[in-house]
């Protein structure tokens, strides 16, 4: 019996998280909850600019992490599969590379507050890769607003995502490295997430 009603799946830009919570969510008949990246004003920006337009962009996106998050109450938590494509938590990995010192400060206040609130997955699903095969899809995918995004930037990210992961307990995880497989494209790698995935849960 599959036995996890809210799964998130996290990964560092262009690992494939929202494409992989759409099929998970169809195999089971369940709904996804995507984050909201188009709609950041300062994402562009950001990219140009990391320093001057780092903290707007992170409280943007926090806030709208939250208010997704509270709309979770309004499914039927055990009778429907979520199937989110970022881990609420995972929003410090980007205020701590990317926040000066002061702007961390305010920025841990408001986390704080928030957290309270937060419905915890049933499993996460890391997806990893390696920085080459990240800046790959990224370039594939052809985003206007990433077409400045750095080798430099995604290597760091990476790092600091291996680095959070590594020590993340909070509930089950499930690390699957992405960087031989194309779960797209070949069933049979997707049906080998999908192994594991039951494996962990259906216990």
């Amino acid at each position: 019996m599959f036995r996890a009603n809210y799964i998130c799946i996290d990964g560092v830009i262009g690992v494939g998280k929202t494409t992989l919570a759409s099929m998970i969510a169809q195999k089971y008949s369940g709904k996804n909850l995507f984050e909201i990246v188009e709609e950041n004003p300062f994402l562009a920006d950001f990219y140009e600019d990391p320093v001057r337009y780092a903290f707007p962009t992170q409280l943007f996106f926090l806030l709208s992490r939250y208010r997704q998050q509270q709309e979770l109450w309004q499914h039927d938590l055990f009778n429907t599969v979520i199937v989110s494509d970022y881990l609420f938590s995972k929003d410090k990995i980007f205020a701590y590379l990317n926040l000066s010192e002061a702007e961390l400060k305010i920025y841990d206040k408001v986390l704080v507050q928030l957290e309270k609130d937060i419905v915890k997955p049933d499993i996460v699903i890391y997806l990893k890769s390696n920085p080459h095969r990240l800046m790959q899809n990224i370039s594939k995918r052809g985003r206007s607003f990433e077409r400045n995004m750095s080798f430099d930037y995604i290597n760091r990210l990476n790092t600091s995502y291996n680095q959070f992961f590594n020590h993340y307990n909070a509930t089950r995880l499930l690390t699957i490295n992405c960087t031989e497989i194309d779960f797209v494209n070949n069933e049979n790698d997707f049906e080998y997430i999908i192994k594991r995935l039951e494996d962990v849960i259906c216990c």
